[in-house]
């Protein structure tokens, strides 16, 4: 694990010193090794970094960047099944000399080409110099577990596994990309490809980037979409006959998490998934596995539920209590670790039980992707509900009382935001094919409602036309649910879960690993009609039986929580500095993008509970101290916080 970070410049204006300032800004991700690489060639310089944290062969045999004929590589993340494909590779005659996994990438390229993707198990984002072809590789893993930030602008090419060492750059220009900011409004998070600035992307999960030195042309190749595995006919097994098969992928995907040459510990929340991962490993192991719970003075406390889990699996449990304090002092750093505006307040509890980890692991397993793969959320439930009964109304009616709907959402008065939302989302949907009515119901009840982001912006994007186009081949789907299934996986689980997830864990040098992200789990999960899923109307059916047998039932069975803090109680109470130094007009006015007037009126209605869509309210507090961490180079939070600490 590491943060990566280098330049491809054509006009040869960089150098070994700004790469080192980018990588510097890194160390988080990687205090144990650093190491560059420079060259000039005809093209232009180019240089490629890394900020090491030893997990796989702690010696200096695993330094990057690492070289193997005319090959070189940084790399981000971890080959789990390196030393089965070092096996092939030395059957072919490939000779090594290090344990390192980023070693065996190399041979692997050097053999199969391209094709290695399709042999990797694990998370990765790696960048490879093929100084033969004078190609530049940027490849990131299946599921985009591993970020990777790709800047093009004016002949310079910048790449990080974070967006703050691109500000070490002298030619790196800051102009805020609008589309992006209403997408981040809409939904809480930029998705991919897109980013907060302009001539920046996130490269997408599954995906090879290439650049060519000598035309500079960027193209694109795709290894692995989930939408192709929804695609294809749904498994012949019985539920009896899938449920052993995927026991059997959870035990191997849980197993690779645990190859490391450091301690290894995981994040246990007393839910489903988490626990099944615990029980799982703990089954297989005769010391006690080292298992992580955080509650919390406020708020849905899931602590107690954890500890009677560990209690009975006999882990190594560490429960630590957080004070409310405590979680408020995670917030103004929230924008320096996360930078892109993101609106997930469950990454404070996640920044805080990752701190508590890293005092005895350097490996923890998270337990996310349970909800997307086996339809684990009451959401899904209940846009199968109320599918059925629109699917209930006449062919002849739909196209009518579509446009009934679309009507009056216009004519609904603005003060009854939640019925407004309503009529649009189901006026969007009625009058579609079953499986984009799913889609866009989905979709749009998870959003911010659209007419409050039209008057929040000066200018609007017409989001919602754009993310329709991201649902491919809709008439090949099996289940109605399948699209919904899908886009959440590769839209939501990545670029809102497992962002979070990394940025929290990076944030104290904890490598973070996601054993139900596994590629092989999705693709079979794929493959699982949703009655295998919901089995006797139980979300999360399969795997939850799969936990029975190692956890009595009366134990799990409770209502679904998840971290939850009184964050809207905080910022009328003892945060409300917060609203008044980074929501007052003044604040407001300094990016150019809102329509002050309107959110100010926003704000004062949050102040007086009367605000029906709260999360508006910290979407826009977190885009406010971004911009003024990122933008306004502020280097402290302002003084009234300060005076909070000192109190």
């Amino acid at each position: 694990m590491c943060g990566i970070a280098g330049y491809i410049d054509f006009n040869s204006g960089s150098n070994d010193q700004i790469l080192h300032k980018m990588l510097d800004t890194l160390m988080h991700r990687g205090p144990d090794d650093a190491g560059t690489a420079v060259w000039q060639t005809p093209f232009g310089s180019i240089g490629i970094g890394q900020r090491r944290l030893s997990i796989i062969d702690l010696s200096q045999g695993g330094h990057q960047p690492m070289h193997f004929g005319e090959l070189s590589i940084v790399f981000n993340g971890e080959i789990y099944n390196y030393k089965e494909i070092k096996s092939d590779l030395e059957k072919k005659g490939h000779q090594f000399v290090s344990n390192s996994d980023t070693e065996v990438i190399l041979h692997a390229y050097s053999e199969w080409g391209k094709q290695m993707t399709q042999r990797l198990i694990g998370m990765f984002a790696i960048v490879l110099y093929d100084h033969k072809r004078q190609e530049i590789l940027f490849i990131r893993d299946r599921a985009g577990i591993k970020p990777l930030y790709v800047y093009s602008h004016n002949g310079l090419v910048l790449f990080a596994s974070e967006l703050k060492a691109f500000h070490q750059h002298p030619d790196f220009h800051k102009e805020i990309d609008l589309k992006a900011l209403e997408s981040f409004m809409h939904l809480g998070y930029i998705p991919t490809p897109s980013c907060i600035f302009q001539h920046c992307s996130k490269l997408l999960a599954g995906h090879i980037q290439y650049l060519q030195l000598e035309d500079r042309q960027f193209k694109f190749q795709q290894f692995w979409n989930i939408f192709s595995f929804y695609h294809a006919p749904k498994t012949k097994l019985n539920y009896q006959e899938a449920k052993e098969e995927l026991h059997t992928l959870l035990k191997s995907a849980c197993e690779y998490r645990m190859i490391s040459d450091v301690p290894v510990g995981v994040f246990l929340s007393g839910g489903y998934d988490s626990t099944a991962i615990t029980a799982l490993l703990q089954a297989q192991r005769n010391t006690r596995l080292k298992t992580f719970t955080i509650g919390f003075e406020e708020g849905n406390n899931e602590a107690p539920f954890a500890s009677q889990t560990a209690k009975y699996l006999g882990t190594d449990h560490t429960e630590y209590i957080c004070r409310t304090k405590e979680a408020q002092e995670i917030i103004p750093l929230l924008p320096h670790h996360y930078d892109e505006p993101f609106g997930d307040s469950s990454a404070i509890p996640t920044m805080l039980v990752s701190k508590v980890a890293r005092q005895q692991v350097t490996v923890a397993l998270s337990a996310d992707a349970g909800d997307e793969l086996f339809a684990g959320y009451s959401s899904y439930q209940k846009l199968t509900q109320f599918q059925n009964r629109l699917n209930g109304v006449p062919a002849n009616l739909k196209q009518p009382l579509s446009w009934l709907l679309q009507l009056a959402y216009q004519v609904t008065p603005v003060k009854y935001s939640s019925m407004k939302h309503k009529l649009f989302g189901v006026g969007q949907s009625l009058n579609k094919d079953p499986f984009l009515q799913a889609y866009l119901l989905h979709h749009f009840s998870g959003q911010t409602p659209q007419h409050i982001i039209k008057r929040c912006l000066k200018q609007n994007a017409l989001f919602e036309n754009k993310e329709k186009l991201g649902i491919m081949d809709l008439v090949s789907f099996k289940e109605e649910i399948d699209p919904v299934l899908a886009t959440d996986y590769s839209k939501y689980l990545m670029d809102d879960i497992l962002t979070k997830v990394d940025r929290a864990t990076m944030s104290v040098s904890l490598e973070g690993r996601e054993p139900l992200v596994d590629h092989r789990l999705a693709e079979f999960a794929a493959s699982l009609p949703l009655e295998f899923k919901t089995f006797e109307n139980r979300p999360k059916s399969i795997l939850k039986d799969i936990v029975h047998e190692y956890i009595p039932q009366s134990m799990m069975d409770r209502p679904k929580t998840g971290f939850s803090l009184p964050i809207n109680n905080w910022l009328r109470t003892e945060l409300s500095f917060l609203l008044d130094d980074y929501l007052n007009k003044s604040a407001l006015s300094k990016p150019g993008c809102w329509n002050v007037q309107y959110c100010s009126k926003l704000v004062q209605q949050f102040k007086a509970s009367q605000l029906h869509f709260t999360p508006v309210i910290w979407y826009l507090l977190m885009f406010q101290m971004w911009y003024f961490t990122w933008m306004e180079n502020q280097k402290e939070p302002f003084s009234s916080f300060n005076k909070m600490n000192q109190s």
